[in-house]
């Protein structure tokens, strides 16, 4: 059975995602393609196109067409607990009572308009539920055959906002969800915002920002709480809607002029400063806290007999939370979904559909890499620098590995462009900038002179799968950058560049049988330096996607002060 998966029926964030009996041949953002970041309010035209030029199929051989999003029951506990909250926008409340389906059904036809562009006039199209897809992209891609514990925390889906279920025997049970605005997604975004970010771009400068603070200088206990298995925000400050929302300069915010009375005006500018990285930090605790609570309280049980938990939704992506849940005293391995967020619901989507069929579900197996966009070949990168209004000088040569890692032994940043482009919002070694983690001030060079983004922002190291857990001290596996360690002690002024302010390190192991040019660059670098780690971070520059194309990297590279390029074989320098 071929399957495509799409999402972007949330607004943001559209993906595709195709299987074909249960195999994983492509996905990848539609921001890429566009040169629009999160490509908000689109559905993923071009990233479908992509993943069928990929596959080699047409339009018509697609048996199904999926996305993330269903109906929802009058009878629902859903639409009625909606209503009830948020009693004080009553066109909002009476909306979900008597139309709660319609951004269902407006996602329905964005669906058929797409179908109807590309071509694909015989699959039948199969929704399924937000929180639904999140949980399978997680479970049927964890590789676990025990019972496994599936969370799912995220902003919000139809009306669920928090899924929690397990896994067992290939099929998804639940166990408990949670609906709008009962949500620390949307409450880690409302902080978001006051913290001067943008809500759902924004929260990893949170994550980033909370270890320069202090949390216990502020509490917000005032804002949730989690009580006998109940989650309840309080909307009188946050997670609110309509006439509640603080306006400023004609846009509404995600908390209410009460918060402001209550914690002051909200952040501007790029510096981090008192009050607000305490703020950021107090925030993160009590997203840590609730979390661990709320899966002690619904799982604890299931990770006890076997100690395997799978996660996603956006929440999933707080690298320092997931910390937490690994060091949980019965938690053996937690499996993070790379593309964790709304752009990963295609795949969970499509994961979902095929486990439903008992061929297709025979082929469903662990992740082990997202390299499934597209790759270009060195013929393809000449040409691009042919036609490249800079002129750039380029080179052939015979071993990126040995060349790449020489140019950083030197004490340079490198765009590094390789392979098949990342699927989810890490930079893993194919559309990477990379950097030696030795060279004193690099991360402040890469910050303001290349990426053009907040000076205190951290970057994270790539490390060889060999000598992994003599730097963070443990063997839980790590490839997608989903999970901060504490460095041990010998190894935090060894690799200065890469550790964050707490001693955390947001490690990607990099494995030989998944990307054999990063793996070999990172062992030509262990020669020279004797260090087996690189700073890597994702080849773009603020406020852009990740770059797709070798056009897409020599417009950034000359719109930035690197000096060096390898894209496949060919060096490229100014």
């Amino acid at each position: 059975m071929i399957i495509l998966g799409i999402s972007g029926v949330l607004g943001h964030d559209a993906s595709a995602a195709l299987l074909i009996d249960g195999k994983i041949i492509a996905a990848a953002e539609e921001e890429r393609f566009i040169r629009d970041k999160h490509a908000k309010n689109l559905f993923p035209i071009e990233a479908t196109k992509f993943c069928l030029r990929q596959a080699k199929i047409n339009p018509n051989q697609i048996d199904v067409v999926t996305f993330p999003y269903a109906k929802i029951s009058f009878f629902s506990k859903a639409r009625w607990h909606y209503a009830r909250r948020y009693w004080y926008a009553p066109d909002r409340s009476l909306d979900a009572i008597f139309n709660g389906n319609r951004r269902f059904r407006r996602n329905y036809n964005k669906a058929k308009a797409l179908m109807n562009e590309i071509g694909i006039s015989n699959a039948k199209i199969v929704p399924v539920e937000h929180h639904l897809s999140h949980a399978s992209s997680a479970y049927h891609l964890s590789g676990f055959k025990e019972k496994t514990a599936i969370v799912g925390i995220d902003g919000k889906g139809e009306y669920a906002t928090t899924f929690f279920g397990y896994g067992e025997h290939g099929k998804i049970h639940k166990i408990k969800e949670f609906y709008d605005p009962e949500s620390l997604g949307g409450l880690y975004g409302a902080i978001t915002e006051f913290l001067g970010f943008d809500m759902l771009d924004g929260e990893f400068k949170v994550m980033g920002m909370a270890p320069y603070g202090d949390p216990t200088l502020f509490d917000f206990s005032n804002l949730v709480s989690f009580k006998n298995g109940e989650l309840k925000v309080n909307t009188d400050l946050v997670n609110v809607i309509g006439f509640r929302r603080y306006k400023e300069n004609g846009k509404g915010y995600y908390f209410s002029p009460k918060f402001i009375d209550m914690y002051g005006q909200k952040r501007n500018g790029d510096e981090i400063d008192h009050p607000y990285i305490h703020y950021a930090a107090a925030i993160q605790k009590k997203l840590e806290d609730i979390a661990l609570e709320m899966i002690e309280y619904y799982l604890g049980d299931i990770i006890r007999e076997t100690g395997k938990i799978c996660m996603a939704g956006g929440v999933a992506l707080n690298v320092k939370l997931n910390q937490k849940i690994i060091n949980l005293p019965h938690v053996k391995e937690l499996f993070v979904q790379p593309a964790a967020g709304d752009s990963g619901t295609a795949l969970g989507a499509a994961t979902y559909i095929a486990s439903q069929d008992k061929k297709d579900s025979k082929n469903l197996s662990k992740m082990d890499h997202v390299y499934y966009g597209p790759a270009f070949s060195s013929k393809e990168c000449m040409d691009a620098c042919k036609k490249h209004s800079a002129k750039p000088k380029f080179t052939k040569i015979k071993d990126p590995a040995k060349v790449g890692a020489e140019i950083l032994a030197a004490g340079n940043p490198l765009a590094w462009f390789q392979g098949r482009m990342e699927f989810g919002p890490r930079a893993l070694g194919c559309r990477s900038i990379l950097g030696d983690p030795t060279t004193p001030k690099i991360s402040d060079k890469i910050n303001a002179q290349i990426k053009y983004r907040e000076r205190w922002r951290p970057f994270c190291p790539s490390v060889l799968e060999e000598d992994a857990e003599s730097i963070i001290g443990s063997k839980h596996p790590s490839p997608f950058m989903t999970f901060t360690f504490n460095v041990q002690p010998e190894w935090i002024k060894r690799i200065p560049e890469v550790v964050h302010e707490d001693k955390t390190i947001r490690v990607q192991v990099v494995q030989q049988k998944t990307n054999k040019v990063y793996y070999q660059l990172l062992r030509n670098f262990k020669k020279l330096k004797g260090v087996p780690v690189v700073l890597n971070t994702s080849l773009n520059r603020r406020g852009e996607p990740m770059v797709c194309s070798p056009e897409d990297a020599l417009n950034m590279f000359f719109g930035c002060d690197l000096e060096f390029m390898l894209m496949e074989d060919i060096l490229v320098t100014k």
